[in-house]
């Protein structure tokens, strides 16, 4: 009697509930943390200036300073190196992935479904951090914009380092060299090259920028935006894409070898 191998979707669902109770390990609340924080102790200066006698008018600007200069640049990327070595790379580095691609089910698929849990657990803890900015000065009309654009520059980060983690042993060392270099560079970047960083997407989605490129800044370009929309399709097909080229490096490892690419 032969069994039929599931069909991808299957094999999606069942491995993202197989591997989702790992989002409550130790891990998991570290990504919680990276959000939690941050906002946590904004909220918490901004009651104590309360109680002190501040004045009680709302600090939209501290609220943008927050947003883009933590939250996006250094806790959503510092997030996708936590989380992506927690997916199939895992199963490279204990050299479980043969024991995966022998089964009968679609390699292709295994990324996404292991990868799908952490950017649930990602994409809750970026929505309450970013409910809890609002405490403090929040724009409302901004608001919708702000959970899109980390949710879905999540959702491209987390694909974008689970498929380099999946190209190159040092997975992680690329990819931090990858947030911490080439996107600071937006500033200094051409119109074309600014669209190839998520900074440009994030600031186009949430209606605000970080910093503006002051006239007598050498090598300072202007600063271009996309339409919200084009935005949030171009992070989602970006972070669709590198789960799709995940899968097709995963489904092209040969068995043998899948337990010694983690070597080196």
């Amino acid at each position: 009697m032969t069994t039929s191998a599931p069909s991808p979707l299957a094999t999606i669902r069942a491995t993202a509930l197989g591997y989702g109770s790992r989002v409550l390990q130790g891990r998991g609340w570290v990504l919680a943390a990276l959000v939690i924080l941050p906002v946590g102790l904004s909220i918490l200066i901004y009651m104590v200036a309360q109680i002190k006698g501040a004045e009680g008018r709302p600090y939209p600007g501290e609220v943008i300073k927050v947003f883009h200069e933590v939250l996006v640049k250094m806790m959503l990327p510092i997030m996708a190196l936590v989380a992506a070595p927690a997916g199939i790379r895992e199963d490279l580095e204990q050299r479980t992935l043969p024991l995966l691609l022998v089964r009968p089910a679609p390699a292709w698929a295994l990324p996404l479904g292991k990868g799908l849990p952490w950017f649930a657990w990602g994409a809750v803890w970026l929505v309450i951090g970013t409910l809890g900015l609002q405490i403090i000065g929040g724009d409302p009309t901004l608001l919708p914009g702000r959970m899109l654009a980390l949710v879905s520059a999540w959702w491209g980060e987390l694909a974008l380092m689970t498929l380099i983690g999946l190209l190159f042993k040092r997975g992680t060392l690329w990819g931090a060299l990858y947030f911490f270099i080439w996107e600071p560079l937006v500033r200094i970047f051409p119109p074309f090259l600014q669209r190839l960083t998520f900074t440009h997407h994030i600031e186009s989605l949430a209606g605000s920028r970080a910093a503006e490129i002051q006239a007598n800044q050498i090598l300072a370009q202007e600063q271009v935006s996309t339409h919200p929309v084009l935005a949030l399709l171009a992070l989602l097909a970006f972070g669709a894409l590198c789960w799709a080229l995940a899968g097709w490096k995963l489904q092209r490892t040969p068995v043998g070898l899948a337990g010694s690419e983690a070597e080196g």
